[in-house]
């Protein structure tokens, strides 16, 4: 029996791409594969499966007999073109930030609450994709709050040109290419010269809190994911010249004492996350290992020593901003979208290897 008919939106940028390896490595069933994107890239081909796909314009009757649209676009082509998808009968899911905060749209990590999809079952819908720095934080600290609430949270984010988009890792790589060899390079897509250098992500800062969006959105996205408003919650996000995959510092405090031991236990059984914290090897979670890996790694785990009560807890996790950040996020969304329509799973494979960070990194 075919699976259903799905569009992207967007298929030509980076997080476009993941979704078609996805898509085949997970061996996500699907009828009709369409492909989107602006005027610009329409008429362009990509390869899937074997095959070369065109990449068909955003148009009137784009999604006609869609029964699941991606979308990998900006929030403007999101609020344009979603509700359109869903007059026309499909379940969107959308990555951009356009719907998160919107409180009749479900805004779903599938290992921490899946069950948010329940009350759009069957309907034409929107459901949103948190931010990347979201998800690979609460991944990692779902298991812990279940098992005993985090009251307090703060997170300080090293975040990879990826989040910004492919033109962002390009000029990360030219940048840095022009950095060894004593040329000169003005950044085009980003506010700081990227090579050799971070800086504080470069998204507005509310000139009345001093937060920036990147910042809020981890802690607003937090707020709806687990339900709870009350969770005291900092963020700093800061970018760093890395090419794909996030760093973050987490520093929470549970309502009762948590040693080390049992975060560690709790994790090991966690779906989605894998411990790394060889800690005689000194070897711990890094960027590097996180790229193009679906798990999310998490090491330095640790009694945090400013607090004497024992409730709080230090710990470093890497995730892999296109895959678990994005684009694989989105996949396991329909997932759960299709099996609550069939009440059949699909398989969930592992994907181990990227193609688009390879190709960057053998550039000149």
């Amino acid at each position: 029996m075919a699976g259903p008919n799905v569009a992207i939106v967007g298929a030509s940028g980076a997080v476009g791409q993941e979704l078609l390896a996805i898509i085949e490595e997970r061996g996500f069933e699907h009828g009709e594969l369409r492909l989107l994107a602006s005027a610009r890239s329409a008429g362009t081909g990509v390869d899937f499966a074997g095959k070369r796909l065109e990449i068909g314009e955003l148009g009137e009757h784009a999604f006609d007999g869609i029964d699941i649209a991606l979308f990998c676009a900006s929030g403007d082509v999101a609020r344009a073109w979603a509700p359109k998808a869903v007059a026309a009968g499909a379940v969107v899911i959308d990555n951009s930030s356009a719907y998160r905060m919107a409180p009749d749209v479900p805004l779903i990590v599938p290992e921490v609450n899946a069950d948010a999809l329940d009350r759009v079952r069957g309907k034409a819908c929107i459901i949103a994709n948190p931010n990347c720095s979201t998800i690979i934080a609460i991944t990692p600290l779902w298991p812990i709050h279940k098992a005993n609430p985090i009251r307090r949270l703060i997170v300080t984010t090293y975040q990879a040109a990826s989040g910004a988009g492919a033109a962002a890792m390009r000029e990360l790589v030219d940048s840095t290419h022009s950095y060894l060899h004593n040329k000169d390079y003005t950044p085009t897509v980003l506010p700081h010269p990227y090579a050799f250098n971070l800086f504080s992500h470069n998204s507005a800062i509310d000139p009345e809190n001093g937060y920036n969006e990147e910042e809020m959105k981890v802690i607003r996205e937090t707020w709806k994911i687990f339900g709870d408003p009350t969770m005291r919650i900092s963020a700093t996000c800061v970018r760093v010249p890395v090419l794909r995959a996030h760093s973050e510092a987490l520093v929470f405090e549970c309502e009762r004492p948590i040693p080390p031991e049992e975060v560690r236990s709790l994790l090991e059984r966690a779906p989605g996350v894998r411990i790394v914290d060889r800690v005689e090897e000194g070897y711990f979670p890094m960027p590097r290992d996180a790229s193009g890996q679906d798990d999310i790694l998490a090491g330095r785990i640790r009694k945090d020593l400013s607090d004497p009560s024992g409730r709080t807890i230090t710990m470093f996790v890497c995730g892999d901003q296109l895959l678990k950040g994005a684009a694989l996020n989105a996949v396991q969304i329909a997932e759960l979208v299709v099996t609550q329509a069939s009440g059949i799973p699909y398989h969930k494979g592992t994907k181990t290897q990227s193609n688009l960070a390879p190709s960057l990194s053998e550039r000149p």
